[in-house]
């Protein structure tokens, strides 16, 4: 018996719950790096995080409902909540950037000298690492189960990091150089930042609600089985739509005009099985005669 074990995946319910708990310990790390240091910086810092909580534990929710099995309301499934997860993240990230605008104009107007940066910096570039080791996680998990969720969560963590990245070299030269304005003004760079993500967020997020097509590999990967497996028919009208982790694709299955209806519905099943098993993609077809040679 081999010494070496199977790690099982994890499941995207396990990546969200350790996104969910990496995010409540970012938010109190960084929320105590803005006490510590009374920068802006490190408070546009702590309310990202935030909006990483409640996106996350919002994106649970989704994902948990998108994999309930198929019922009679919603025959094709229940795949699409997970893109009112990725829009409901990109509301939070639009509000936590007008909170940071706001503060950030505040401390502009009313400039305060900032405290030690040492234990607060400390616990911001702990926060970041802890970040981004979970974003690595949900890209990981993301893409294996084709779930936008997840894969949203990613890379808000990943913008969150280079946030990071850039409040912690923003307020150390504030501190350095005595230039107060240039935490304000980091705080409201980062607020722009988070807004460019939470649009691409949004976008994202409504692109597939409008059942945008599947890209061209998974397309190519569809052809290919259906010519192997064609026995003499032709296909055409080839259509395929994403919902959530579901794929979905019709195409319509051209025969000879003197097969019988047992033998074209039997390809016409084998095609829908065989995609479906080497793709993923759940096939619908409709069968047609090819026109007669003349």
């Amino acid at each position: 018996m081999s010494g070496t074990t199977n790690k099982q995946p994890l499941t995207p319910r396990q990546a969200l719950s350790l996104s969910i708990a990496a995010a409540i310990a970012t938010m109190l790390m960084k929320a105590g790096a803005w006490w510590f240091t009374g920068s802006v910086g490190y408070l546009s810092d702590a309310l990202e995080s935030f909006v990483n909580l409640a996106g996350a534990t919002f994106a649970l929710v989704m994902v948990s409902y998108a994999r309930t099995p198929a019922d009679e309301e919603h025959p094709y499934g229940h795949g699409k909540a997970e893109y009112f997860s990725a829009a409901f993240e990109g509301v939070m990230i639009f509000v936590a950037a007008i909170a940071i605008l706001v503060a950030a104009g505040d401390r502009l107007i009313h400039p305060r000298a900032l405290a030690d940066l040492g234990l607060g910096t400390a616990l911001s570039v702990v926060a970041s690492l802890v970040n981004y080791l979970v974003a690595r996680v949900l890209f990981r998990v993301g893409h294996a189960h084709r779930s936008v969720a997840l894969e949203a969560d990613a890379r808000h963590l990943m913008t969150d990091v280079w946030t990071t990245a850039g409040v912690v070299a923003g307020v150390a030269l504030a501190r350095v150089t005595g230039w107060g304005w240039l935490d304000p003004l980091v705080a409201a760079a980062v607020a722009l930042n988070i807004l460019r993500e939470g649009w691409h967020l949004m976008r994202r997020s409504f692109d597939g609600l409008m059942d945008r097509a599947l890209d061209d590999e998974q397309v190519a990967r569809i052809e290919a089985v259906l010519r192997e497996l064609g026995e003499g028919s032709s296909f055409a009208n080839l259509r395929t739509r994403a919902a959530g982790p579901m794929q979905f694709a019709l195409v319509e299955v051209r025969v000879p005009g003197d097969w019988t209806v047992t033998k074209a519905h039997a390809l016409a099943d084998r095609l829908e099985r065989e995609v479906e098993a080497r793709t993923g993609v759940r096939l619908t077809t409709h069968v047609e005669p090819l026109p007669a040679r003349t």
